[in-house]
């Protein structure tokens, strides 16, 4: 069955731009956002445990108790998890590789992406992990330099051309911006050619932005010349294949830590060592009691049955901290992450027992990994366009190879070994891709050709003087 959503999207292909108003408000009030701020707020360790409450009920009436301890530890596992697998995946920048004989490509892809690319590659890795998936956007400033921009997912709505989501047909963005000192929703409704720009009036219709010299406008311009991408200048860096965020898989557990942890709190600071239990006494109230208690140190009770027992509180805290150590256990498990307080593997661990350590964290890495490649190569494509403007190249995106290098507490011995035991089996240049010691594969590469060249020569030497000798 064809549903409204889909008919809606299907004439928004066709058309290629939004006619009616009606059909901007559906979409954006149909954008659920909320699962993308609970995943952030984690991540800051905002906690749903800093807004719980206590209450008390007075006359069947549930009243909130103000007075009663009511301690908020929030355990910021998430940032844990999240950072520890960003920091495997992308701690290191993937590498591109050109074909042979190509590298001048390369240079040039290496050069227009730069420092900035690797920075924003973590960004995109952490609002991923959180949200369920983050967005990049293509753009070329007004010096005519290639650019990308993250834009927060809770401002994108994707529109494609089926359920596969496989072709990107148009982007919705929306967000706030002030007029004449108003809030009111921006929109830029981004296809394959141009964009259009609409804003809310004060009647809560949207217009088209009168703000705007061009509107529809151009992608963008070089040398006074506008262009179409004829792609849609957005790209989707998803996090897994449902676009959920990593909370998912162990807010529960961490909601359990954190209430667990608060509650003990809450009862080592209520809780009185000893409760005493009065027989008989005749005193004028409690307050009287505490006050003899606290100065005299004794009170007097009257009658045969009168006296003063005493209560003792035990907090089974053994029991506490048993659950905790399985919560805590269960969160790694379930969050795959490394839980570095193991001692399973000794003071020296060898290469397989690392990569049994890592082995959950690798495989929910890959599972980023695979989606962040096919991003990262609709990010080449862009740039490949560019390069072929600028320079009147005809270079083919597809050529480049994206190789992660994921970062891992290993054994460079075992792995210098390998990568030596490796020689004549694979390329050098895969080699020194996945060798501890190199950070750079080009400059290395660069650095191995001076040594041999330097080599080169040094023999020639060597070989003339040889032969002046012999005359």
């Amino acid at each position: 069955m064809i549903t409204y959503g889909e008919l809606l999207k299907h004439k928004l292909i066709n058309d290629k731009m939004i006619m009616d108003s009606n059909i901007i408000k559906d979409l954006i009030n149909d954008h659920d956002t909320r699962h993308m701020i609970e995943g952030e707020k984690y991540y800051y360790n905002e906690s749903d445990i800093l807004d719980r409450k206590q209450y008390y009920y007075k006359d069947g009436v549930k009243l909130e108790d103000e007075t009663k301890a009511n301690n908020k530890i929030p355990h910021n596992w998430h940032k844990l998890l999240v950072d520890q697998k960003v920091a495997y995946l992308v701690g290191k920048p993937p590498v591109l590789q050109a074909e042979e004989g190509e590298k001048q490509y390369e240079d040039r892809l290496n050069l227009i992406l730069g420092e900035e690319w690797h920075d924003k590659l973590t960004e995109l890795g952490v609002n991923s992990s959180n949200k369920g998936a983050e967005w990049l956007h293509i753009y070329i400033n007004q010096e005519g330099l290639f650019k990308f921009i993250i834009i927060p997912a809770e401002e994108i709505i994707p529109i494609y051309d089926t359920s596969l989501q496989e072709n990107l047909e148009a982007v919705l963005r929306y967000y706030l911006v002030e007029v004449n000192g108003q809030e009111k929703i921006r929109v830029e409704w981004w296809t394959r050619n141009n964009v259009t720009f609409y804003i809310e009036s004060d009647s809560g219709i949207f217009v088209l932005d009168d703000t705007e010299p061009n509107n529809p406008d151009y992608h963008f311009y070089y040398n006074d010349i506008g262009y179409g991408w004829t792609k849609v200048p957005f790209i989707e860096f998803p996090n897994n294949e449902k676009k959920v965020s990593d909370l998912n898989f162990y807010k529960e557990l961490i909601d359990s830590y954190d209430k667990n942890v608060s509650d003990l709190d809450n009862n080592l600071e209520e809780v009185q060592e000893i409760i005493m239990v009065l027989k008989g006494y005749e005193g004028e109230d409690l307050e009287v009691f505490k006050e003899n208690i606290r100065y005299y140190k004794a009170l007097t009770v009257n009658g045969p049955d009168s006296g003063v027992d005493k209560v003792e509180l035990n907090i089974p805290v053994e029991a506490k901290k048993e659950m905790l150590d399985r919560l805590e256990e269960n969160i790694f498990l379930f969050g795959q992450g490394v839980n570095m307080k193991t001692d399973k593997f000794g003071n020296s661990p060898s290469g397989v027992a690392l990569k049994f350590l890592y082995s959950l964290l690798d495989l929910k890495a890959s599972v980023m990994e695979r989606k962040f490649r096919k991003a990262i190569k609709r990010l080449l494509w862009f740039t490949t366009e560019y390069i072929n403007i600028i320079d009147k190249k005809k270079y083919d995106n597809t050529t480049v190879q994206v190789t992660f290098r994921k970062t891992m507490i290993t054994n460079d011995k075992e792995n210098v070994e390998i990568a030596r035991d490796s020689k004549g089996v694979i390329s050098d240049e895969t080699i020194i891709a996945n060798h501890p010691w190199v950070e750079d594969v080009s400059l290395e590469k660069e650095r191995l050709e001076e040594q041999e060249k330097t080599e080169l020569d040094k023999f020639g030497d060597y070989k003339g003087l040889g032969e002046g000798d012999e005359d």
